[in-house]
């Protein structure tokens, strides 16, 4: 006889799919499981070294920050960066100081609003969110990339060689980036403080240098100021033209959506726990504060010193300092020695905020696409990810011509996208704790970031259209693949109490009998009959006995599940199991799978036939979890069981 044990996968798809538990069997089939132990608390690091990690997103945006706000707003640019830093010091960081509180294992705001949100409407707002995350950290691999490739381009040794090769160039270290995380990639803390500890070393010489440069010639300033007086007039005016060109500085507040990811790794108290991680939080606190501090301080004197020291004409696509102003200040007055060190630190560590990045969305989309069963199984896998992710990247910087000012735009919108829903989600979570003052303040930042969106997306629509792409893009998968995964066995687990197991032990000692039964008054009536009608439709001895299984339906959205089986036998005589699940079928054939395993029988399911057309009740199955259950019952069964001979028998009369 044939062996019906499934043929070993290939070295490819084994090495394509390794850390995925289940890769040899068919059709991702998976049986019921005890819950796995609680994991102790993790260890963790400095808070400080923590911050390092999601510094090189944040801090690497000082490559290009300074020379798309002086493209942004001119002359302004400085007192334009003033009011990015008043909304970042006193809008963001108090949202996401709240974020971490409420999201203290780095979930994030998605989580949150997931939390608020049930059935399919909330699905579909993560997915929506999910689109948004997936352009911020997307374009945070393109810009980046395409920032490096400037620095590396401009640079004086370099540019007869390399002038027209920046497509090429940017290609190359998106490849390089995939062929690295394809290999094995492992975050690296230890890497990100040494890029960040250089990197931030060279900044504040580049800005010493500046300052010295300015104070040294009084006639800057003054040049500068008559200048802006001119152009501008009186302060009011300056603060309100710095408000409308606000959104276009946005870039400057990336690094807060990563800053609570990286939670998980910053150490804890020894008293912490899973449920309250009070060091963690205070650690996380510290982390945002100190990163929003620092990086507030820089964007302030590097939008000063490039306004004044470098001509307007070389921020334009095509000058010197267009995406790399602090690297046309550091080969200007330090030489083009220190230029060129300055140039590798930068080009590093903006290879790297694109390896944090990619590490973002690895995390993220398995996080939820899988578990609401909207992404093929090898979803779970990190290598097929990474191959989908780096082809994206690679049409995104042909799209926009590896041109870090195109990009601005679209990472602007996933970024303002992204802090909308966390002042969102902290307002409502602060209106529901009843804390009046904390609610009228979050709100007030929401409608502020909720209008820079706005703006944002009026001027520079590109970004919500890449927004909408991978919306379009993710929700069409997800259905897709909810679609083909619709017959999985979804359970993940299950316990039954004594009652139930109770049961089970009783009718194991003869044919295991179970009727599938819809609760509707739960009197005396209702059970006789339907015994009495599967009795006259099977044709069924008097002396059968049967028990009966009762599913409600939850939220019918969720794909996995845990289950707990309860027993209670009603009107002193009916052996009733109940249990809720999202699906009745997955319900009924994860129950009957678990009776045989454990009891060794084989157990029969008796079905009345539902009325109406079959593809209505199909579709009432794959939205809310019931229909036509008796043949779905039956695919989900063959799909998880083979052979035929070990699968439960399911009668419809």
């Amino acid at each position: 006889m044939a062996s019906t044990e499934p043929a070993p996968p290939s070295r490819l798809r084994a090495w394509m799919l390794e850390g995925l538990s289940d890769i040899s069997k068919s059709k991702g089939r998976r049986l019921p499981q005890p819950a796995a132990e609680p994991t102790p608390v993790h260890k963790g690091q400095r808070w400080w070294r923590v911050m390092c990690l999601t510094g090189v997103d944040y801090f690497s945006t000082l490559g290009y920050q300074p020379g798309i706000a002086a493209l942004a707003a001119g002359l302004l640019s400085p007192v334009a960066t003033i009011v990015l830093v008043v909304v970042t010091l006193a809008g963001a960081l108090p949202v996401y100081r709240r974020v971490s509180e409420e999201s203290p294992h780095g979930e994030g705001s998605i989580a949150m609003l997931e939390r608020l949100l049930s059935f399919w409407k909330g699905k579909l707002f993560v997915l929506t969110l999910l689109g948004f995350a997936a352009t911020d950290f997307l374009i945070t691999i393109t810009l980046s990339a395409a920032d490096a490739s400037t620095h590396l381009v401009e640079n004086p040794h370099l540019n007869s060689v390399l002038h027209d090769k920046q497509m090429m160039i940017t290609l190359f270290l998106v490849a390089l980036l995939g062929a690295v995380f394809l290999k094995g990639f492992l975050e690296a803390i230890g890497v990100a403080v040494v890029l960040v500890g250089i990197y931030l070393g060279l900044n504040v010489v580049v800005a010493v240098a500046g300052l010295w440069e300015v104070a040294t010639h009084e006639h800057l300033v003054t040049d500068w100021s008559t200048a802006l007086t001119a152009e501008h007039g009186n302060a009011l005016a300056m603060i309100g033209v710095s408000l409308l060109v606000f959104p276009k500085l946005a870039l400057g507040l990336s690094g807060f959506e990563t800053g609570v990811a990286v939670m998980p790794h910053v150490e804890g108290d020894p008293a912490d726990t899973e449920e309250k991680p009070a060091g963690r939080i205070r650690g996380a606190k510290k982390l945002l504060t100190t990163s929003a501090v620092i990086m507030s301080v820089f964007l302030i004197i590097t939008s000063f010193i490039t306004t004044v020291l470098i001509p307007e004409k070389e921020f334009q696509p095509g000058g010197q300092a267009n995406g790399r102003a602090l690297a046309y200040l550091a080969h200007e007055y330090l030489g083009n020695a220190f230029g060129t060190v300055y140039d590798i630190s930068t080009i590093c560590i903006l290879w790297f905020a694109g390896a944090s990045a990619m590490a973002g969305l690895l995390n993220l989309m398995p996080r939820y696409l899988p578990r609401y069963g909207m992404a093929p199984h090898w979803a779970r896998a990190v290598r097929p990810m990474v191959i989908v992710f780096i082809l994206i990247a690679f049409l995104v910087t042909w799209i926009f011509d590896a041109d870090v000012d195109k990009q601005g735009g679209a990472y602007a919108t996933g970024v303002l996208v992204l802090i909308s829903s966390a002042a969102i989600a902290v307002t409502i979570a602060a209106r529901k704790a009843r804390q009046k003052h904390w609610t009228v303040l979050f709100a007030v930042i929401s409608a502020v970031f909720l209008y820079t969106t706005v703006v944002n997306i009026i001027e520079r629509p590109d970004g919500v259209k890449i927004g909408a792409c991978f919306i379009a893009g993710i929700m069409l998968v997800s259905f897709l693949s909810r679609l083909a995964r619709a017959f999985e066995l979804r359970v993940t687990s299950m316990s039954m109490d004594d009652m139930a197991e109770r049961f089970v032990r009783d009718i194991a000692s003869r044919r295991i009998r179970f009727i599938a039964n819809e609760p509707d008054k739960r009197d005396i009536t209702e059970y006789r009959e339907k015994i009495e009608q599967i009795r006259a439709d099977h044709d069924l001895p008097a002396q059968e006995d049967f028990v009966f299984l009762e599913v409600t339906v939850g939220d019918p959205s969720e794909f996995e599940s845990v289950m707990n089986v309860r027993g209670e036998v009603l009107h002193g005589r009916y052996r009733v199991l109940t249990l809720e699940s999202a699906s009745i079928p997955n319900a009924l054939a994860a129950l009957l799978l678990h009776v045989r395993d454990t009891t060794g029988g084989i157990p029969h399911i008796y079905f009345e036939w539902t009325e109406g057309s079959p593809f209505t009740n199909f579709l009432r199955f794959f939205l809310f979890g019931q229909g036509e259950v008796a043949p779905v019952t039956r695919e989900v069964l063959r799909e998880a069981e083979p052979d035929r001979a070990r699968r439960p028998r399911v009668h419809v009369g």
